[in-house]
């Protein structure tokens, strides 16, 4: 499980296009990390920022980040909230559902052995 940062900043004005930043939380995931940024438009309108970003290696050495988002608005919060929690519930299920076929073919393999076989073969 990755490494978790949370914060919250006062909203405040950032130089450029961005808005008033008003929490923001970073979770390390080995090489990536993840930012959550809650921030405000103009109108005082609340959105999210997904970032994922990416330590890349240049070939001379240098170091860069690749960068990822995600904008969300209010008015999908609660669809996308739906989507993801129904994607994390498949990929359990998927993973409980291939986590016991992996017990009934080890099973299988156990419960085909005759013991009366097996003394037989030594008697010869």
């Amino acid at each position: 499980m990755g490494e978790k940062e949370s914060q919250s900043a006062p909203a405040g004005k950032k130089e450029g296009k961005e808005r008033d930043e008003i929490y923001a939380n970073a979770v390390r995931a080995g090489k990536r990390t993840y930012f959550f940024d809650v921030r405000a438009t103009r109108n005082n309108d609340y959105y999210l920022t997904i970032t994922e970003s990416k330590k890349r290696f240049n070939e001379n050495g240098s170091v860069s980040y690749e960068k990822h988002k995600i904008f969300l608005y209010k008015e999908d919060f609660e669809k996308f909230s739906d989507a993801l929690g129904d994607a994390f519930k498949k990929i359990v299920d998927l993973n409980t559902e291939k986590d016991q076929e992996t017990v009934s073919k080890i099973e299988s393999q156990f419960t085909d052995i005759s013991f009366d076989e097996l003394g037989e073969s030594d008697k010869s």
